[in-house]
């Protein structure tokens, strides 16, 4: 008895230190609780901070280009110089010196400009590319021969960067001298010189001057492109999804190509283009920068983010369906196209969305395949020369003219809007047709 008092009262001290210690670390606990709190709420605010700033600057930069500083001048179509035969032929309608008409206007408005350099200063003022939207119209409506009207046409980049910036005293006048920029506050207090919308932006192609510079290939070879890769990555994707996980054995085999399209899913993007290089144009012959090869090359590069994604749509339908369904005598086909597969397709439509999203916006496997090209026209099938939203940027990017700049933030701007609506649609297909089991 004396033995059982003696243990009895050895046990009742230790509990207690313990019981203390507990209690002396329990603050220390909360207290680290509350830093690691205070760390994940500053990461997170630093991250949506530098995430301001990144659109702020790109936003503030691309404004700017979807504006654009346009001049309203008299052109009168002289029969003499549009169509001197007078035949209407659209060959010599498009040969004509439309270039000539824009300087007769501007001699018009300027009479007192008499010397040869100072003329030449003078035409600087209308961009180069002015005259091929005189053909255009020509051409559309050969009726305006003879006749004058007023014109909006384009300004030279220096003239519409000088006038962005015109009050900014680091820059200056730029390069523009004295006279030009009397001429263009004249034009200005006279009412011809005014800051439009650029539609040339979003409907014309490439070009060596930014004034006539637009997007409008580089969306329409992004479209072909990713419609290429649609239809070859989605079916494949989803039916190796649906043969290794529905009907494969579990074997060695099965394992290595399960390990192999995780590693895929990791391999740079460069890795890909020089594939496609050296398979669809070196080995097969397929042409050079054509949305057909750059949706081929994008298509390897999503497959296994397709697979991956259906893959686990597949897995989390629960196996009471298929019990069901070959319970009632179906066979493992129809259990599958009928029962699990429709189950599952909402999952590998996000999956497949942000595949897609995630191809939009690649570079670098498209410039190894060449469609780093310089585009003028709109491409019309998938056989054309194209290049993508994402090059485009980059040419732009590498472009010494300033006015290139705000072009760049633009399509930056553009790009990043598709990238969000296809990333909302995923949100959007996977809110509305998932099923929680």
């Amino acid at each position: 008895m004396s033995e059982s008092n003696h243990s009895g009262t050895t046990s009742m001290p230790s509990s207690k230190r313990a019981f203390d210690i507990v209690t002396d670390s329990l603050g220390k606990r909360y207290a680290a609780e509350k830093r690691f709190r205070i760390y994940g709420i500053v990461s997170i605010m630093l991250a949506i901070a530098f995430l301001l700033i990144l659109l702020v600057s790109i936003v503030s930069k691309g404004l700017p280009a979807f504006t654009y500083t346009q001049v309203q001048l008299p052109i009168t179509y002289d029969e003499t110089v549009v169509d001197p035969e007078g035949g209407r032929d659209v060959d010599t309608l498009s040969r004509a010196n439309y270039s000539a008409l824009i300087k007769s206007s501007l001699r018009e408005l300027f009479p007192e400009v008499t010397e040869r350099s100072e003329l030449r200063k003078l035409n600087k003022i209308v961009s180069s590319g002015a005259d091929f939207l005189l053909r255009n119209r020509i051409l559309e409506n050969p009726d305006l021969i003879g006749t004058q009207e007023q014109v909006w046409l384009p300004v030279d980049d220096e003239v519409d960067t000088y006038l962005l910036l015109k009050d900014n005293e680091a820059f200056g006048t730029g390069r523009l001298s004295e006279s030009q920029v009397s001429w263009v506050n004249r034009l200005i207090q006279d009412g011809k010189m005014e800051n439009r919308f650029n539609r040339t932006f979003f409907t014309a192609s490439d070009s060596r001057e930014p004034e006539s510079a637009g997007i409008l290939g580089a969306l329409v070879g992004s479209a072909l492109t990713l419609l290429i890769t649609l239809i070859i990555s989605f079916p494949l994707g989803v039916a190796a999804a649906v043969y290794l996980e529905e009907f494969a054995p579990k074997n060695r085999w099965t394992d290595l190509i399960e390990v192999n399209i995780n590693n895929l899913a990791a391999v740079p993007s460069i890795i890909f283009g020089l594939l496609g290089l050296a398979v669809f144009i070196n080995f097969f012959g397929l042409p050079r920068s054509a949305p057909l090869v750059g949706g081929l090359v994008l298509s390897l590069m999503t497959l296994p983010t397709i697979i991956i994604a259906s893959r686990a749509s597949l897995k989390s339908v629960p196996p009471s369906i298929r019990e069901g369904a070959l319970g009632i005598g179906a066979s493992k086909m129809q259990t599958v196209t009928h029962h699990v597969l429709p189950l599952a397709l909402p999952g590998m439509m996000t999956g497949t969305i942000i595949g897609m999203a995630q191809a939009l916006g690649e570079t670098a496997p498209l410039l190894m395949i060449g469609m780093v090209a310089f585009i003028v026209e709109v491409p019309g099938g998938i056989f054309d020369s194209a290049t993508v939203l994402p090059v485009q940027i980059y040419l732009w990017a590498d472009s010494p003219e300033r006015a290139f700049v705000a072009l760049t933030s633009a399509t930056i701007m553009v790009l990043l809007t598709f990238l969000i609506l296809m990333n909302g649609l995923a949100v959007l297909l996977r809110k509305r047709f998932e099923k929680r089991w």
